[in-house]
């Protein structure tokens, strides 16, 4: 991700964290909430932010982006207003600009919190 590149996803609703993610996560690492995307999930643990994304028209493929929070320098969320019933998270790495879509029903606050949290230490 570089040239301009803003890599962008869509969550759109918070789930339950899928068993699965276990076997991804190091010592030390525990889940703390999960967001169903498009088409899989995000799941944010005490460490980074795991985002699956499955693709082709079998879904056999999958791309897993792990995004370290050391690695984020800045973010800022947009709450959703009267006739834009997105919110919007933005996030400024080492890696490049990320936008993250979140459709109606999800708390934006809850999401900056877990966020916050991370980068500057504290705990959900």
């Amino acid at each position: 991700m570089n040239n301009g590149q803003v890599l962008s996803w869509t969550f759109v609703s918070e789930c339950a964290i899928p068993n699965d993610v276990n076997a991804m996560l190091v010592q030390g690492e525990h889940a703390i909430a999960a967001y169903q995307t498009i088409r899989d999930s995000a799941i944010f643990t005490n460490k980074r932010l795991i985002v699956r994304d499955v693709q082709g028209l079998t879904g056999k493929k999958v791309e897993i982006y792990s995004l370290p929070y050391k690695s984020i320098h800045m973010w800022s969320t947009e709450n959703a207003g009267t006739f834009d019933f997105n919110s919007e998270v933005e996030l400024w790495t080492k890696a490049g600009h990320i936008k993250v879509h979140l459709k109606k029903g999800i708390d934006i606050r809850r999401f900056d919190r877990i966020i916050a949290n991370a980068l500057l230490g504290g705990h959900d």
